[in-house]
């Protein structure tokens, strides 16, 4: 009885901080023409209850793509269209045809949080509550405090409730998916999957770990019993699903190909705004949206995602298990996050919630990870004036962690579970040991800018110091082989290393010091 006082009491403090966060600014709000997605979502609520559905999707007079052209799945235009129902019952003038283009008012953005708080309070509110408390061999107070650090997750609230978007909508379904097929309820479980696909397709980034998975119960049941009816019912109920959220598209095949031609634009690019990814890091030493035609970028962000994603997808199926389809997840969703075709900065949402799975088994990095992702989606939550529910969910998320977790106490290696991971890299990747030493050269001869200093009779670089300049600097040390003199900061000057006789501390600018260098221009 205590643990549902206190599990209620819970769901009440996540539903007070979603609230408390939705009273600020929404994206676009009095930007005209385009506004944001605040708008993109009132929108379709208005092209999904003036227009039949084979309008939907296609360009025309009265649903101009380009003003926020609907391009998620049909799961979403039916939910667009349950809430235009009801915005047409409070008021008409929300979602009347044509005129209601950039339609602001107090009582229509309390009717649009609204329908936000209710579908996160129906779907992923009680999925979260749910799977936390199916947790084995941990107390009640553990569950509670994992639930209580899953829902004041800032990433989520921040983009649903502030920025304005249905996120909390697929990932609940996805985490009910999580919880069938681990509970072994796979129908089931499949199923919520398949909702989640078919309402933001961006739930592909957790595809595979659920194929992986379920095939991997195929084979350990044994592909010529049990395995294989398993097998059937499962692409039976992949197959119905999918055919009865598409049913209306399939009338002509114009239409379903219209469809996908909305859910995966290839024209818009490798990447969007200031998204935290490969590409868009790469991007900054060489524009390769710029260079490279749009199919070699397609090409290659596929393949940089399959091989990445391929030894944890092989792993999972050959050795299924909930804890290795948590973490298969985590690593997937990452992977698409980081190499993917057309990726934008909400899209670490997908990462964040497998993170919240295993936040129990790494609280520290998971932790860390999630305050990250947050981060990283900064110059969004700037633009929308969010940063002051930012900090504040940052800050209560961060303080809900360290005293559930101790995260601070569990970061060895081995309760990091680093271990396998660095026996791997020092058995298999003995060449990367020359990397230190490269990129501290870089850092010396090209990110330095000053002149380096010569010795003194005193042993302190005085004037002289200035007689090499910048261009020698820059190739010091870095191309031996060419006959150019060694690095002037490995020259002995009265047994000290000459770039550090003018410290009066005389600190060295040992092998410590250059890894803090790298670390801080990696990160940067």
């Amino acid at each position: 009885m205590e643990k549902c006082y206190l599990m209620t009491a819970l769901v009440l403090l996540g539903l007070t901080v979603r609230w408390t966060v939705s009273l600020n600014s929404y994206s676009g709000a009095g930007k005209p023409p385009m506004f944001g997605d605040y708008e993109a979502q009132r929108h379709w609520q208005e092209i999904t209850i003036n227009l039949p559905i084979k309008q939907w999707y296609f360009n025309g007079s009265d649903n101009n793509l380009q003003y926020w052209g609907l391009d998620y799945p049909p799961l979403t235009a039916y939910h667009s269209l349950l809430c235009a129902y009801v915005a047409k019952f409070i008021n008409p003038d929300w979602i009347a045809l044509h005129t209601s283009r950039g339609y602001e008012s107090q009582a229509h953005k309390l009717f649009m949080r609204a329908t936000v708080l209710i579908a996160d309070l129906l779907i992923y509110i009680p999925a979260v509550v749910l799977y936390c408390c199916c947790l084995k061999e941990i107390s009640t107070k553990k569950k509670i405090a994992n639930a209580l650090c899953i829902l004041l997750y800032p990433g989520l609230i921040l983009i649903d409730y502030g920025h304005f978007q249905y996120n909390s909508v697929s990932l609940g379904f996805a985490l009910w998916g999580v919880l069938g097929v681990s509970y072994d309820w796979d129908l089931l479980g499949s199923l919520a999957f398949c909702l989640a696909i078919n309402y933001k397709q961006m739930e592909l980034y957790h595809s595979l770990p659920f194929f992986c998975f379920l095939l991997g119960k195929c084979f350990k049941k044994g592909l010529k019993g049990k395995g294989f009816v398993l097998l059937i019912k499962l692409a039976c109920t992949v197959v119905a699903s999918f055919i009865l959220c598409w049913l209306p598209f399939f009338t002509e095949r114009e239409q379903t190909l219209q469809v996908l031609r909305r859910l995966f634009p290839v024209d818009r690019g490798l990447f969007e705004d200031k998204v935290a990814n490969i590409w868009c890091t790469f991007s900054v030493f060489l524009k390769i949206r710029d260079i490279l035609p749009h199919h070699i970028q397609i090409m290659i962000s596929f393949c940089f995602t399959f091989l990445s994603l391929l030894p944890t997808c092989i792993k999972l199926t050959l050795h299924p298990s909930p804890k290795g389809f948590k973490f298969t997840l985590v690593s997937c969703a990452l992977s698409f996050f980081l190499f993917s075709f057309q990726v934008h900065e909400k899209s670490i949402l997908l990462v964040s919630l497998p993170v919240c799975l295993v936040l129990r088994e790494i609280p520290f990095m998971s932790t860390w990870f999630l305050l990250v992702s947050t981060f990283s989606m900064l110059p969004l939550l700037l633009k929308d004036e969010l940063l002051m529910p930012s900090v504040v969910t940052v800050m209560a998320f961060f303080i809900a962690c360290a005293t559930s977790f101790s995260i601070f106490e569990k970061t060895s290696e081995e309760e990091l579970q680093l271990k396998s991971f660095s026996i791997s890299v020092r058995k298999y990747f003995p060449c990367f040991t020359f990397l230190p030493r490269i990129i501290r050269h870089l850092y010396v001869g090209l990110l330095l800018p000053w002149p380096l200093p010569q010795s003194t009779g005193s042993g302190r670089a005085g004037p002289a110091a200035m007689a090499h300049g910048p261009s020698r600097s820059a190739a010091c040390g870095i191309f031996p082989d060419r006959g150019m003199n060694p690095c002037p900061l490995h020259q002995q000057v009265d047994s000290q290393p000459l770039c550090h006789q003018g410290s009066p501390e005389g600190h060295s600018f040992d092998s410590e010091t250059s890894n803090l260098f790298i670390f801080i221009f990696i990160i940067t």
